[in-house]
């Protein structure tokens, strides 16, 4: 018979000592980020998820406001969320920006402000050029039944707008908070796009799941991506000190009208010229002229024919 009764709870002291060495611990940590500063208070992925949230909800008010939300109600709900938004993005930016070594509170504050406004102004621009990622879905998947679906429905395109969002922060300068926000689309959709890739219109992942598009990605307009395709680098640069080298640019161009299907993996800076198709599960490594068709070798059959 199973023993049902609580388990004894540990001694106090024990649970002193692992407090006090994860004191330790973490105080070591602080000191080495931060050099002898105090310890800054450090953005909250929580409200950054929110203004994510919310922020899809004023692009897209029908399909992601509050229920019952009615036409004539409508800019006043968008206006309500905008200026949310604005005063929310720049209070987490501010306590990103805070983070460097030289930061200044007052100039970190005026910087925080500039950003969070010029974020405002270009979800005009979001909201006009993820449309055409949904009109291109809609063109390129005859599942879709209507454009309502693939808003509601579709992953990739989920995936795209909030990586349109997140661009725009890491454009504006608050590269964490757009990491935060991309890894939070990520979990979300198994579609997992570094924010400081560039995206042209008219994009559609199908399906979805697996896709990785890196860093320094430069996608040009009306591509099309498959599950599991990879654009990635094929190889981090390092000084002579053996420290990698940052924001190099290490990731695939894809020009425009190009089809990349399922599994492919495309590494390295090389270009895939406009027009080109990718067969799945082709492994490229080299750069692909205008019009090219890229496929695995002919499988070859063992033993007799199928009957």
């Amino acid at each position: 018979m199973n023993d049902l009764r609580p388990a004894t709870p540990p001694a106090v002291p024990v649970l002193a000592d692992v407090t006090a060495r994860l004191r330790l611990i973490r105080t070591v940590s602080q000191q080495r980020r931060y050099k002898g500063r105090p310890t800054p208070t450090l953005p909250s992925k929580r409200i950054v998820d929110d203004i994510v949230q919310d922020t899809v909800g004023l692009l897209y008010p029908r399909h992601f406001g509050p229920e019952g939300l009615t036409a004539a109600d409508t800019d006043g709900f968008v206006a309500r969320n905008l200026a949310s938004v604005m005063t929310r993005l720049a209070q987490q930016v501010r306590l990103e920006l805070l983070l460097a070594e030289d930061a200044r509170e007052g100039q970190c504050s005026e910087k925080a402000a500039a950003i969070a406004q010029d974020f405002v102004q270009g979800l005009v621009r979001v909201r006009d050029i993820h449309d055409t990622d949904i009109g291109a879905a809609y063109d390129s998947d005859p599942s879709a039944r209507s454009l309502d679906e693939i808003i509601f429905c579709f992953p990739g395109s989920a995936a795209i707008l909030r990586h349109r969002i997140a661009h725009d922060i890491h454009r504006l300068g608050a590269p964490m908070l757009a990491r935060i926000m991309a890894e939070l689309s990520h979990s979300r959709t198994a579609i997992d796009i570094h924010p400081g890739a560039q995206i042209g219109p008219a994009f559609f992942i199908d399906h979805g799941t697996g896709v990785v598009i890196g860093e320094t990605a430069r996608i040009g307009r009306n591509v099309r991506l498959y599950q599991n395709v990879t654009l990635g680098a094929k190889r981090f640069e390092a000084d002579e000190n053996g420290v990698l080298i940052k924001g190099q640019p290490r990731h695939p161009v894809v020009e425009d009208d190009v089809v990349i299907y399922a599994g492919a993996t495309v590494l390295g800076r090389i270009t895939i010229g406009k027009g080109s198709v990718i067969g799945g599960g082709v492994w490229l490594t080299r750069s692909v002229m205008a019009g090219s068709v890229v496929s695995q070798a002919n499988a070859q059959l063992e033993g007799p024919p199928a009957p």
